[in-house]
């Protein structure tokens, strides 16, 4: 079965292998499209982005790959936060990109994602950080600048085994995500990330994804990879669970800018 990746990152941004080592381990894997999707963001806190200075670099190596590489196409895309303001910026360094992958993984100054600084979580508790990553996240899927599709959906689930649970029904909240995807057209990912962490499990959750197909919401599929070595990582068993959902096939960017299906 045809298998593609449309979630990966660099050195560029905060991955660790180059942009030829992807490749190169994509086509080992049999994959047929890798997104290239490093992070961009504009605030100086968030310090995982591509350095602006060498958006252009990267799109001229995606280029000279495209023509090492024939035999599998390869998309250049962004991981673009979303914050206030982000319409403003997305747009003067899409820099021929042709896939934009929305996220959302600060609330204010906060990382929500990030170990190393669990302040928000400490100080909200979960339920909080919950219910303000939800509505960020609805205001993300109408954002102007036209997200093709949403990452990692309810990324706040990363440390709900490192006691971060939430004791709210989640129910509700995942209601008005599935709502506000479907009226803004936009896509979601499903996302193997989740499988190598303390989660250890897909984003989203199976609950959350079948609301998204109930609400008729396209899928895109990827691994977020930030090494090569997880390039493709636990596609086939995001196929599985998006089968098990009801999804018939997922969608893929092309490096056109053009979309096609992929049945599953």
């Amino acid at each position: 079965m045809e298998l593609v990746d449309c979630h990966t990152h660099t050195i560029y941004s905060d991955g660790g292998s180059t942009l030829d080592e992807n490749i190169a381990a994509a086509e080992a894997r049999g994959l047929t499209t890798i997104a290239c999707t490093d992070h961009f963001a504009h605030p100086a806190f968030m310090d995982c982005a591509v350095d602006e200075s060498r958006i252009a670099e990267l799109g001229s190596r995606i280029e000279q790959a495209r023509l090492s590489h024939p035999n599998i196409d390869i998309v250049f895309g962004w991981e673009a936060d979303w914050y206030e303001g982000c319409e403003r910026d997305i747009p003067l360094f899409k820099a021929g990109a042709t896939f934009l992958l929305g996220s959302v993984h600060y609330l204010g100054e906060f990382a929500i994602d990030w170990s190393e600084d669990m302040r928000i979580w400490d100080a909200e508790g979960a339920d909080e950080v919950w219910r303000r990553y939800a509505q960020a996240w609805c205001r993300a899927c109408f954002c102007p600048v036209g997200f093709d599709s949403m990452a990692h959906p309810d990324l706040p689930r990363l440390f709900e085994n490192e006691g971060y649970a939430p004791s709210l029904d989640l129910g509700p909240l995942w209601d008005d995500m599935a709502e506000a995807a479907h009226e803004s057209h936009v896509r979601i990912e499903l996302s193997t990330a989740g499988l190598r962490k303390s989660v250890r499990d897909f984003y989203p959750a199976f609950e959350l994804l079948k609301r998204f197909r109930t609400a008729g919401v396209p899928l895109t599929v990827g691994s977020d990879a930030h090494s090569s070595k997880d390039i493709g990582y636990g596609i086939n068993e995001a196929y599985a669970c998006a089968r098990r959902a009801g999804y018939a096939s997922i969608d893929v960017p092309t490096s056109s800018g053009e979309w096609r299906r992929v049945a599953l």
